[in-house]
């Protein structure tokens, strides 16, 4: 089965729009969504363009705040003070990796956790890590939904997580380990030893180290649902554009072990734009209660 990341997406959008027109006609306005990104990088203005206009479609007031690369890291944190104080906003995004002279970390612990719709806060975290409600980061969030709108069991399956980032790897554990999921979960990564014999084992293999096609089919045990969150780009001459977009998974040999996986493009990258707009209506309804 191909988990089609897409029209999963589209459901949970739904969804937020109409969440956002209820509330509209509750609080009199829509909420309220401010992106901050640092300079001209092309990934980063593709990734911040696909969030405004999915914002737009279910009517959140999306607007980017385009800075200069080198604003200063007390500018900023001015700029976020105001933001965390704004009444009329609601969420907001700093658009990551920041340039080399910003202190990642500070800028992150400055954002208002009521208002931080990556779920990055270290507060947000440790609610996370707890099993409190709280908002969670986007891409783990979204894979849950993956999961649970696929029909994949969860209960006491062994996921194997590859992959120990806090945006991803991480959090992707905490939730998995939640109760309604209730997975016994294992984190492995790049130096874990004798690390095919341990995804072999997987029920639910989740993918997110950040190499192109790392994950082989010897790595993959018969009837695993395989979740690739990753996004690489190799080179191809045969495009146009010269080069093609592949995951963490050797999709087309691991395809016919799986019983169910995401493919790349189309899989867990829609289903992270649609949980920012669902922690945007959350913040938002959380706030105004």
């Amino acid at each position: 089965m191909l988990i089609d990341g897409t029209a999963i997406a589209a459901e949970v959008r739904a969804e937020v729009a109409s969440g956002v027109e209820t509330f509209r006609q509750r609080r009199g306005r829509v909420p309220v969504l401010r992106v901050v990104l640092l300079g001209d990088n092309p990934a980063s203005q593709s990734y911040v363009r696909a969030k405004k206009r999915a914002a737009e479609e279910v009517g959140i007031d999306a607007e980017t705040l385009l800075k200069p690369a080198d604003m200063s890291q007390s500018a900023m944190l001015a700029l976020l003070a105001e933001l965390n104080e704004a009444p009329n906003v609601d969420g907001i995004l700093v658009q990551l990796p920041l340039p080399d002279h910003i202190d990642e970390g500070a800028i992150i612990r400055a954002l208002d956790p009521a208002k931080d719709v990556d779920g990055f806060h270290p507060e947000n975290v440790g609610k996370l890590v707890l099993g409190d409600d709280t908002l969670e980061p986007c891409t783990p969030a979204g894979i849950v939904e993956m999961l649970k709108r696929s029909n994949v069991e969860t209960s006491g399956a062994h996921a194997v997580v590859v992959g120990r980032s806090n945006i991803v790897g991480k959090p992707m554990a905490s939730l998995l380990l939640r109760r309604g999921l209730d997975c016994t979960v294992t984190v492995c990564h790049s130096r874990t030893r004798n690390l095919a014999e341990i995804t072999r084992q997987a029920d639910i293999l989740v993918a997110a180290i950040g190499r192109a096609e790392f994950v082989t089919a010897d790595m993959v045990r018969e009837g695993a649902t395989v979740i690739d969150v990753g996004i690489n780009r190799v080179e191809d001459l045969t495009r146009e554009r010269g080069y093609r977009l592949v995951g963490d998974v050797d999709f087309e040999a691991v395809r016919e072990k799986a019983a169910a996986i995401t493919p790349v493009p189309g899989g867990v990258g829609p289903m992270t734009i649609a949980m920012l707009l669902a922690n945007t209506l959350t913040a938002a309804q959380r706030r105004t209660a």
